[in-house]
């Protein structure tokens, strides 16, 4: 018996040690390889959807086009002039109608979307803020065909194109009309969208420090200024760069409000592959493209994070 308790007493002062020695994998460690797995499929899905595709378009830029063809042969011989084929000033003004008029309408938008989105932050009715958000997610889904025709009709020469261009000292068919359409076309999607961003910027402005601003004797316009505006400056960047980033991308609203006059780089590089069919220049155009913005949306998105931008009234 002495035996037996003995070899009880022992094993029970062995179990705690064996217990902390052997013990059950942990559930993080599983949802951590769980995770990584999960993550590992997305990342070869983009990959095969996106990088390989890409990849495809950087070769193809420089290959050797043969006219008569349809594309370029595998074998073709690898080249750069599909590339000084842009220095040609013709080029540089799709650029710049791109960037400038893409630049233009997300100023405007980013300038209406503010007050709208400040008037649907500081409701108390819930109904109206329902309804407004619903309004404006409603625009987000209709269709960019009804918004162009609809621009068109209204503002087009079947519309109040002859007087609205009166007001500018310029022609309904002017190169600078025409501008003026396309801008109006981008302001469907860069409003609605630059709303949306900023709602939950304003929201989370205390409101109490316009407040304190005004009871400090400072006007209306000026306390959200110098408070409202610092505070919400990140968020505007970040409206800006949403709405930037779809105005340069747009191709039926400069396809069909353009004219033939006004024409993105997204037309050009339709141009290149469906009616020319030369693959090389089309790739060429579009990853040129994809580098200038880029290097723009990276520059904006540092901006944004650098502490010039820290929410600090000044």
């Amino acid at each position: 018996m002495q035996t037996s308790a003995t070899t009880l007493a022992s094993d029970a002062n062995v179990r705690p040690a064996d217990a902390q020695s052997v013990r059950a994998p942990e559930p993080g460690a599983a949802l951590t390889r769980t995770a990584v797995l999960l993550i590992g499929i997305v990342v070869a899905i983009y990959a095969v959807l996106m990088l390989y595709p890409l990849i495809r378009v950087f070769e193809d830029s420089f290959r050797e086009f043969v006219p008569g063809r349809i594309g370029s042969q595998a074998d073709a011989p690898f080249t750069l002039a599909n590339y000084t084929d842009l220095l040609h000033p013709a080029y540089a003004s799709y650029f710049w109608d791109t960037f400038r008029i893409g630049a233009i309408a997300s100023c405007l938008g980013v300038a209406l979307a503010f007050p709208l989105a400040y008037f649907v932050a500081r409701r108390r009715s819930d109904w109206i803020r329902s309804v407004t958000l619903g309004f404006l997610i409603t625009l987000m889904f209709l269709s960019v065909l009804i918004r162009v025709y609809a621009i068109e009709l209204s503002f087009g020469p079947v519309g109040f194109a002859r007087d609205i261009a009166a007001l500018f000292g310029e022609r309904a068919g002017s190169r600078f009309y025409i501008q003026f359409m396309v801008v109006l076309g981008l302001l469907h999607y860069v409003v609605p969208m630059s709303a949306l961003v900023l709602i939950g910027t304003i929201q989370n402005i205390n409101p109490r420090l316009i407040e304190a601003a005004q009871a400090l004797g400072a006007a209306v316009w000026k306390a959200h200024v110098k408070v409202t505006l610092p505070l919400a400056a990140r968020g505007l960047l970040s409206a800006f760069l949403v709405s930037f980033t779809l105005s340069i991308s747009a191709f039926v609203i400069p396809m069909v409000l353009g004219r033939g006059k006004i024409a993105f780089v997204s037309n050009l590089i339709y141009n290149r592959f469906s009616e020319l069919a030369n693959f090389p220049s089309g790739s060429a155009v579009a990853m040129v493209m994809l580098v200038i913005s880029m290097t723009i949306i990276f520059a904006v998105s540092r901006l944004a994070s650098s502490s010039r931008f820290d929410g600090a009234p000044r």
